[in-house]
C-alpha cells in the first residue's frame, strides 16, 4: 500500500538505522545470570534517569506493571486504580490471574483520579473487607487520550499512600511524553512513588522492551517473578541495546509528536462529522468521535452515519490506519515515523470521508 500511514499506536515504529547499528554491535552476556553488560548499561541508565535504586529490564510494559503488583500485594488485597487504567483494561485480567487481587475502579476525569477518591474506598482493618496494598496512576493515561497526571495530585496521594502504609505504582509507559509537555523531569514523578515502570517500544520507538524501578529489594525480588514468568532472556543486550538508544536519542524529539498530534486535532476538527474528544491533546493521542455531538448541527451529522470501525475501515482504502476504540471514538497517535506530510495526508483522508458522506460514513 504506497505511502502508507500508521497511525494506530506508537508502537509500531520500526528502527531507525542507528539503532540497527548499535543493536548490532551490542556487548552481550548472559542477563538470566545477570552478565549482559548492555542489559546492565541499561538499567544503570534509567535508575539514574529517574532517580530510582534499581531497574529491570523486561520484554513489556504489561510484565513490568504486573511485577510491580506482584512484588507489592499479597492474594486477596485490593488494589486501587482509575476506572479506565491500562493494567485493568488491557492486561488480560493478570492482576486477578497472576497476583490474586481484586481491584477497586474509581472514576477519574481525563484518567485523574484524587486523593480524596482513593481515601474514601480506606477502610481501615475489618475481616469483612479486603485490604488494600497499593495505589495504581497511569500517566500519561492512553485511553484518556494521553493526558497528563497533575504532578501536585500525585504528591497528595502519595503522601497519603505514606501516611496509610500503602505502596503506589505509576504505570509510565509514556511517562517522557508526560515530562515533554509539561517541563518536568521524569525524575520528579518517579520521587512520588515507590514504582514505576516505562516502554521503551512506544514514544521512544524502540523495537521491545519496558522496565521496571523501584527498591533494590524489591527489583531483586521482581527478578525472580520475571524468571516465573518465563521473562528471563539471555543475550537481551540485542534488543536493549535498541532501548538504550532510544533513551539517549529519542527522548527530545517527542515534542515533534506532540506538535502533530495538535496538527491532526486541528485539521480533522474542521471536518464536518468529527470531534476531537480530548481537545487539545496533550501529548501524542488524538480521540475522535466519529458521531455528531449532541449540540451539533444537522449539517455535521451527515458524515456521521456508521462507526467507528467503518470510518477506520474507510481510512484504511485512503492508506490511513487508525483503531476503533468503541463504536463511536478512533484514536490516532502519532509518532517518529510520522512526518507533516503524514498528517497532511491523513486530515487528507478525513476531507474525503466527509465529501462522500452520504456513500462512505
Amino acid at each position: 500500500m504506497p505511502n502508507l500511514i500508521d497511525l494506530r499506536s506508537d508502537t509500531v515504529t520500526q528502527p531507525t538505522a542507528e539503532m540497527r547499528r548499535a543493536m548490532a554491535e551490542a556487548d552481550l552476556g548472559d542477563d538470566v545470570f545477570s552478565e549482559d553488560p548492555t542489559v546492565n548499561h541499561l538499567q544503570r541508565r534509567a535508575a539514574q534517569l529517574l532517580g530510582k535504586d534499581a531497574a529491570i529490564f523486561v520484554p513489556s510494559g504489561t510484565m513490568a506493571n504486573q511485577l510491580a503488583i506482584r512484588t507489592q500485594t499479597n492474594l486477596g488485597d485490593e488494589i486501587i486504580l482509575e476506572q479506565n487504567a491500562h493494567i485493568l483494561n488491557h492486561e488480560s485480567g493478570a492482576a486477578a490471574a497472576f497476583s490474586g487481587v481484586q481491584t477497586r475502579q474509581l472514576p477519574g476525569r481525563r484518567g485523574v483520579i484524587t486523593t480524596e477518591q482513593i481515601a474514601r474506598c480506606l477502610r481501615g482493618s475489618n475481616d469483612h473487607y479486603a485490604p488494600v496494598s497499593l495505589v495504581c496512576l497511569e500517566n500519561t493515561h492512553n485511553r484518556a487520550g494521553g493526558a497528563v497526571f497533575p504532578l501536585d495530585e500525585m504528591k497528595r496521594i502519595y503522601r497519603l499512600t505514606r501516611d496509610r502504609g500503602l505502596a503506589l505504582h505509576i504505570d509510565g509507559a509514556r511517562i517522557f511524553n508526560a515530562s515533554t509537555c509539561t517541563g518536568i523531569p521524569v525524575s520528579a514523578y518517579a520521587a512520588c512513588c515507590d514504582t514505576i515502570s516505562f516502554c521503551f517500544s512506544k514514544g521512544l520507538g524502540a523495537p521491545v522492551g519496558s522496565v521496571l524501578l523501584g527498591t533494590a529489594d524489591l527489583i531483586a525480588r521482581a527478578r525472580r517473578v520475571r524468571k516465573m514468568l518465563g521473562g528471563g532472556m539471555r543475550q537481551a543486550g540485542i534488543i536493549a541495546a535498541g532501548a538504550l538508544h532510544a533513551l539517549e536519542h529519542h527522548v527530545e524529539r517527542l515534542a515533534d509528536d506532540h506538535r502533530r498530534a495538535r496538527g491532526l486535532a486541528e485539521g480533522i476538527a474542521s471536518v464536518a462529522g468529527f470531534r476531537v474528544v480530548n481537545d487539545p491533546p496533550e501529548t501524542n493521542i488524538v480521540i475522535i468521535g466519529v458521531k455528531a455531538h449532541p449540540t451539533e448541527t444537522a449539517a455535521r451529522t451527515a458524515a456521521s452515519s456508521r462507526n467507528a470501525q467503518e470510518v477506520c475501515q474507510a481510512l484504511a482504502q485512503r492508506s490511513v490506519l487508525t483503531l476503533p476504540v468503541s463504536d463511536s471514538e478512533i484514536r490516532l497517535v502519532t509518532h517518529m515515523d510520522v512526518d507533516d506530510d503524514a498528517v497532511d495526508q491523513a486530515v487528507g483522508a478525513f476531507r474525503t470521508l466527509k465529501l462522500e458522506a452520504g456513500n462512505v460514513c
